[in-house]
């Protein structure tokens, strides 16, 4: 994201022009054509084409049209915060592809972190916000938003110097605010 860019509403693929639409609830119903497991990948790929650019396409054209979309103008990178030892200088960065959001189960916390963070009811701002945005937003979301502090307890492991109460009660939230389904742990 560059802030003297203007944001994507179209784009040139293979010599012609796309329209695209990355409001971020357009966005987030992508995301609920990828996890549906009823439709093949082709089936995904059609829909989400349509979805945000209008254009009906089949076969491999929507694969590789789609597959353009999605690594340029969707794809999120799980970025971990910077953590700095007792001095201020960079820890090491460890390589943890651990999910820290789900925007299904942790959309009440992400709307209320919104509403908190900058007074932002997201329901008025479907077919507004860009993808862009929304991601910005939720990436700079204040530590003591709802939504942050639900990052920080699914990050949590133990250190020194931290009381059982304290280890077992975090242990305790790591369960409740779990991204894995309970049916997934039970196998």
């Amino acid at each position: 994201m560059r802030l003297n860019d203007p944001l994507v509403t179209s784009f040139v693929y293979e010599g012609k022009e796309y329209p695209l639409n990355l409001a971020f609830d357009n966005v987030l119903d992508v995301f609920d054509v990828l996890d549906d497991k009823t439709l093949r990948d082709h089936e995904k790929a059609e829909i989400n084409v349509e979805l945000l650019s209008g254009e009906s396409l089949k076969g491999e054209e929507s694969i590789n049209l789609w597959n353009y979309i999605y690594e340029n103008f969707i794809e999120i990178e799980n970025k971990k915060p910077i953590e700095y030892d007792l001095k201020g200088n960079p820890l090491p960065v460890k390589k943890d592809n651990k999910k820290m959001i789900d925007f299904d189960k942790d959309a009440e916390y992400i709307f209320a972190s919104f509403q908190q963070a900058y007074n932002m009811n997201l329901f008025q701002m479907q077919g507004k916000m860009h993808w862009l945005e929304f991601q910005s937003l939720l990436n700079g979301l204040p530590t003591n938003t709802i939504m942050q502090r639900i990052i920080q307890i699914r990050l949590w492991e133990p250190s020194k110097g931290e009381s059982s109460e304290y280890k077992a009660n975090m242990r305790e939230l790591q369960k409740v605010y779990a991204l894995e389904d309970t049916d997934e742990q039970a196998e």
